[in-house]
């Protein structure tokens, strides 16, 4: 089974405003909510094509049984740890620019932390965790790090989608997947990566520090692929950006729904850029449609 965790998640109200007039009455062209967190949107995704999965982390309050409501209407099962303080609510504000406020979330105690914890120690060499955005003010950050932790001693296959010094802490772990941004990959090395050429070397390097797979998006530049047999670039369909909302997550979740079925890696590889493009082209996350409607455009090249 797969698993995945969300440690601060949301409900992520959406706005669209003609032009934002501060301090003045503003009137909404258009809204939308949906259950937010980086492992939400990777089980909602997962949920789309076909595969089963597990959302935990924490959840508390009225908008936390939004949240939980929401993601069982579409088939969702969760095992989110019950806090005693509201889930957040996140505005996405869009105008002339986008904008967001996010709140700053419920308060953890030690007695829930060490519930979610038992939780992951339950886990096997039969499932996997998919631990994926940053770690809120108000836990150790340390956090990701003790449970992958608890997974190497499992023997859990886990995945990380989260900034470069929280991948400094995990890599000699052997995660299964690691998806960084090309910024989160220059802030892992210190450096500005701005080419797909340049992310297939320093993804490389972070195959030697111990990831299996590694995909690097870089937006309208297209992805790489790296792992110890095969380097891959990709291009990415051209379409209206829509929302950046998700897409990471999006191109996780496709990864592992191929790879699961498939085996294939290089098929799964391409899925998951089809399907980041589909939720960047989408209010909301992709649908499976969407994805197979982009999956053409989506080409792959082995660099040397």
């Amino acid at each position: 089974m797969i698993y995945t965790l969300t440690l601060n998640p949301s409900v992520d109200y959406i706005v669209n405003v003609e032009d934002v007039i501060l301090g003045k009455l503003n009137r909404t062209k258009s809204e939308a909510k949906f259950p937010g967190g980086k492992g939400i949107n990777v089980s909602r995704l997962l949920s789309s094509m076909g595969v089963n999965s597990i959302a935990t982390g924490f959840l508390g309050g009225f908008t936390g049984t939004y949240v939980k409501d929401y993601l069982n209407k579409e088939g969702i099962e969760t095992a989110f740890v019950e806090v005693e303080e509201d889930t957040r609510i996140n505005i996405k504000l869009k105008s002339t620019d986008e904008t967001e406020i996010n709140g700053q979330g419920p308060t953890i105690t030690e007695e829930n932390l060490n519930r979610l914890k038992h939780q992951i120690r339950q886990l096997t060499s039969e499932d996997v965790l998919v631990l994926a955005g940053s770690i809120p003010s108000k836990l150790p950050g340390t956090i990701y790090e003790e449970l992958v932790q608890v997974c190497h001693e499992t023997g859990t296959a886990f995945v990380v989608d989260a900034e470069g010094s929280i991948l400094k802490r995990v890599l000699h772990f052997r995660p299964f997947l690691i998806k960084p941004n090309h910024h989160e990959l220059g802030q892992f090395f210190g450096k500005e990566i701005a080419s797909c050429e340049e992310a297939l070397h320093y993804g490389k390097k972070l195959v030697e520090l111990g990831a299996k797979n590694v995909i690097v998006s870089l937006a309208d530049k297209g992805a790489v692929f790296v792992n110890e047999k095969v380097a891959l670039t990709a291009t990415v369909p051209k379409g209206e950006l829509k929302s950046s909302v998700g897409a990471g997550d999006s191109m996780v979740a496709a990864f592992l729904a191929k790879s699961i079925n498939s085996g294939d890696l290089k098929e799964a590889f391409r899925y998951s850029v089809a399907s980041g493009s589909a939720t960047a082209f989408s209010i909301g996350l992709g649908t499976p449609e969407k994805i197979d409607e982009l999956l053409p455009q989506v080409q792959l090249t082995e660099a040397l």
